[in-house]
């Protein structure tokens, strides 16, 4: 009997990359072809089931509710460094949709 629980609708994903193992990630694709499920949804499942066996994480957790997930920053292909959005131009009425369109 498989220890991850049936696929559920309605969760809101998001994108994360990371580097496995090689063995970790031969065993992750392995048992996403034995549920017929993705390696994502595996990824999922194991964090739900392992952490949620965690009593000390668990409690540590609803005293520290915030999110720990990194700010993400935009890098430039080529110099690697952080972009910074360009200052909002406006139109010197003070109109930025007039200030796209007077150009």
């Amino acid at each position: 009997m498989p220890l991850i629980k049936p696929r559920t609708r309605g969760k809101q994903l998001v994108k994360h990359r990371t580097r496995l193992d090689r063995e970790n990630n031969e065993t992750l694709y392995a048992y996403a072809h034995f549920l017929g499920e993705s390696p994502e949804y595996v990824l999922n499942q194991l964090i739900d089931t392992v952490l949620a066996r965690d009593k000390e994480f668990l409690q540590w957790r609803t005293e520290h509710q915030e999110s720990f997930v990194p700010r993400t920053r935009t890098h430039s292909r080529r110099g690697g460094g952080t972009r910074r959005a360009a200052p909002h131009a406006s139109h010197p009425s003070g109109d930025p949709v007039a200030a796209t369109t007077a150009r």
